[in-house]
């Protein structure tokens, strides 16, 4: 578009006859086809910013409805990266009727680290908060308590619900209960 202008502009300059000195300035052009050579470059010009302008209202629409079907498809590979553990719990329930209670449990385990490992692939990790020093960039406390020794005032002596971050960002604060 700049490289556009700056030809237009140039191609102005040349074709344009440059009047140095003021009395010149009032003088008419010299005759009736220059008049017409500056009539069609300013119609080509306005014929340019024209199609530019059209072309970039189709860009924006095109970026738009671009936009939207990113949205409504953006959990889509983590809805099927999912669907097989929705498959082994459903398996799970049907095998709890004839397996005892330490395979079913086994396989409750087993569909919890698959669960997590598919999170954790997608950048999904839980704040570890129980021990540390007390951060309110990580964490929310729910309640000071009396510190069970010395080095636990100020440090997280419990955890009520887990935190977690998503690609390096903060989206559920760990709730946690406080050594005063």
């Amino acid at each position: 578009m700049t490289d556009e202008l700056n030809n237009l502009e140039d191609n102005l300059e040349q074709d344009l006859p440059i009047q140095e000195d003021a009395e010149n300035a009032t003088e008419p052009l010299s005759s009736e086809s220059e008049l017409d050579v500056l009539k069609k470059q300013v119609l080509e010009a306005n014929d340019k910013y024209l199609r530019l302008y059209a072309e970039f209202d189709n860009y924006r629409r095109r970026s738009i409805k671009e936009k939207s079907e990113i949205l409504q498809t953006a959990g889509k590979d983590v809805m099927l990266a999912l669907l097989p553990v929705i498959d082994n719990f459903e398996r799970a329930q049907k095998s709890s009727l004839t397996n005892s209670f330490e395979a079913y449990k086994e396989g409750v385990e087993l569909i919890h680290n698959q669960f997590n490992s598919i999170l954790n692939a997608r950048g999904l990790k839980s704040i570890e908060s129980v021990g540390e020093a007390f951060n309110v960039d990580l964490h929310e406390a729910i309640t000071n308590i009396p510190a069970p020794s010395e080095d636990m005032v100020g440090k997280v002596i419990d955890e009520t619900e887990k935190g977690y971050t998503l690609n390096g960002h903060v989206i559920r604060f760990a709730k946690v209960v406080v050594g005063e």
